[in-house]
């Protein structure tokens, strides 16, 4: 599906080399038919070096080179690389951004270009296990959308949907969803110290079990709560704590945090389109 299509990165930050990555590891995309952009030219050494890419400083080089280009800057910086794509994109050509609270139609309004998928990946995607959701605008071609389905697929799972306001719900479950795990795994780790467990076992301990504990969900196929009663006894220990956790109102404080990114991405979004208005 990609095979000698060339792919231009705007911005060559740790979410855009997971991409590359993916793509040059698992043989996608041949390293000469990538070209990233940066104004920091010792990153793009790096990115030479480490996976025989093209580099450049300039955008507009890498916009003309690219049949599929790749938004991959700070969301702070868009509103300043948008204009300078304008013109330098072929009617043919694919926009795909990675950009968190940049919405379609303000990408739309400063390139001129119709042909756009948006994406919300996560940073699990830099091992190869992220959880991508998108969407793309009607002037994406079925070719195209097969060609972004292969690149996200090559940071992990990715999941299509119809409506971009998705995409905001994604960004406070998914996109910020590593920030709550890992919250949760330093407070575990920090309780097994507070034991008397040296770091480097609680440490151990915790994310074993955490992997573990996934798995089992995988595989198993049941409802969460179904797995949390299999390892329940009545009176024990697992009973004890849980009921601590509810007390504490664990389930209600998690389901505010999700509610708070979500309006967060949605004032975001809403603060980009006023700026333009």
């Amino acid at each position: 599906m990609l095979q000698d299509t060339k792919l231009a990165f705007i911005g060559a930050g740790v979410m855009a080399e997971a991409m590359i990555k993916g793509l040059v590891t698992q043989g996608l995309v041949s390293p000469e038919n990538i070209i990233g952009s940066d104004p920091h030219l010792e990153r793009g050494q790096e990115l030479h070096v480490q996976y025989g890419i093209r580099f450049t400083a300039d955008n507009h080089e890498a916009a003309d080179f690219g049949e599929i280009v790749v938004l991959s800057v700070k969301p702070q910086v868009l509103s300043h690389v948008l204009p300078e794509l304008r013109g330098h994109l072929s009617r043919s050509s694919l926009i795909l951004s990675i950009v968190a609270g940049a919405r379609i139609s303000s990408i739309l309004f400063n390139t001129g270009h119709p042909a756009i998928v948006r994406c919300m990946p996560n940073t699990p995607a830099q091992v190869g296990k992220g959880m991508t959701v998108w969407t793309a605008t009607p002037k994406v071609s079925q070719k195209q959308r097969g060609q972004a389905q292969a690149m996200l697929r090559a940071l992990g799972d990715e999941l299509f949907v119809e409506d971009e306001g998705y995409l905001d719900m994604a960004t406070a479950l998914s996109g910020t969803g590593p920030a709550y795990v890992f919250l949760f795994m330093e407070a575990l780790i920090d309780a097994g110290v507070h034991m008397g467990f040296s770091r480097k076992v609680a440490e151990q301990l915790v994310l074993q079990t955490m992997e573990g504990s996934i798995e089992i969900a995988r595989q198993a196929n049941l409802h969460p709560a179904q797995l949390r009663n299999m390892v329940t006894s009545p009176g024990g220990t697992s009973a004890e704590a849980l009921y601590e956790l509810e007390k504490g109102a664990l389930r209600t404080i998690l389901s505010k945090a999700v509610w708070a990114a979500y309006r967060k991405s949605k004032y975001l979004g809403d603060l980009s389109e006023k700026e333009e208005a």
